[in-house]
């Protein structure tokens, strides 16, 4: 079995007698794309510094395919290209920017014209070759600093937050640009990002980070679907989290009271467990409390009441009380066609596949 590309082992970062990061194990494949997810301050930048070489473990290993890196860090990282939130561009043209690295690192001047020219074009920046960088708008730069970055031809690309500050339509069009070229090239690749459109976007597997330590770690759809815990599920967007009991489970579906409503889960936990019932609010589908729910693959159909409407792009987020708080996403067309208020009674469904159950925490004794 081929060693990974990059991986983390036994790594403890401490600073001011905190706990930064705490990771066991890491491994990072070749050709994959490594989404980092994770909130402010839990510890992803330092993660990316790290496999950068651009900082030191407390304790731990870094190894490049599966060779110890702290021994000739910086012939480790000429194999590699950061990007950062910022573009960090030198005083010269685009094309100059794009071949800084190369010339940097010896690349002869015809093969430096030819790697630049090629990249400029794939991130749509060909025009603006001979522009200066104080002329830029904001995703012109990022989308320089990408060229430059991957004009290096890196075995590892680290992505530092780099949509961050973008605003949607650029970051929207810069996103759709790089996914392209990242399955393309099939470079190997961390990005680091607080934002869960672009890890399922882009990665081919999810790493959740949350106060230091990689709580859960796999296919996009299983983190979103599946969150190990309720962190993790607060963090990718579940919005309704609610203790329930397991009555009884006949053929993998679970009978549960949640909140004394009869609700049905598919599961593989036992009978008689304690459980948080987790509902992603695009799984709620909304309808008039007049309509039939005979011809549904719903199994749940809840009678609620719409506490509040909140506009979110080009959905609402409808808050509900059905014996429990609900939450569902639909369109603003939806929203119109069932004439939707605060107060209105609507019926709630969802389907038991759609419900996931996660063991509950005992309580603190404290």
């Amino acid at each position: 079995m081929n060693a990974p590309k990059l991986a983390l082992k036994d790594i403890l970062v401490e600073k001011a007698d905190r706990v930064v990061l705490d990771v066991p194990s890491l491994d990072i494949t070749a050709n994959e794309v490594l989404a980092v997810l994770g909130p402010n301050g839990a510890g992803k930048s330092t993660l990316l510094q790290l496999l950068a070489l651009l900082e030191r473990p407390t304790s731990g290993r870094i190894l490049f395919d599966g060779a110890d890196a702290a021994g000739d860090a910086l012939t480790y990282r000429r194999r590699m290209a950061v990007v950062f939130q910022e573009p960090l561009l030198l005083a010269t043209s685009v094309e100059g920017n794009v071949r800084s690295g190369l010339r940097i690192r010896g690349v002869p001047a015809s093969e430096q014209k030819r790697r630049a020219a090629a990249w400029l074009h794939r991130f749509g920046i060909a025009e603006l070759a001979g522009r200066s960088n104080r002329f830029l708008s904001g995703g012109e730069a990022q989308r320089t600093s990408l060229a430059r970055a991957l004009a290096l031809q890196p075995e590892v690309l680290l992505l530092d937050e780099p949509f961050a500050a973008l605003d949607i339509p650029t970051r929207a069009a810069l996103l759709e640009d790089l996914d392209r070229v990242l399955t393309e090239a099939r470079t190997t690749t961390v990005l680091v990002t607080h934002d869960r459109s672009e890890a399922l976007r882009l990665g081919d597997r999810v790493a959740v980070l949350i106060d230091g330590r990689i709580r859960q770690l796999g296919l996009p759809q299983d983190v979103f679907s599946a969150p190990a815990d309720e962190d993790v599920a607060a963090f990718v967007g579940v919005e309704t989290i609610v203790p329930a009991h397991i009555r009884s489970i006949k053929d993998g579906v679970a009978a549960l009271d949640v909140s004394g409503v009869p609700l049905e889960a598919a599961t593989a936990v036992n009978p008689g467990a304690d459980v948080l019932l987790c509902l992603r609010p695009e799984d709620v589908v909304l309808a008039a409390l007049t309509v039939s729910t005979a011809h549904t693959s719903a199994r749940n159909h809840i009678p609620a009441t719409i506490k509040r409407i909140t506009p979110s792009g080009p959905y609402s987020r409808i808050e509900l009380d059905g014996g429990f708080p609900l939450v569902a996403l639909i369109t603003r067309q939806s929203l119109e066609d069932l004439a939707l208020s605060p107060g209105a009674r609507v019926q709630a469904s969802f389907k038991a596949t759609a419900a996931h159950l996660i063991p509950r925490r005992p309580a603190d004794p404290s």
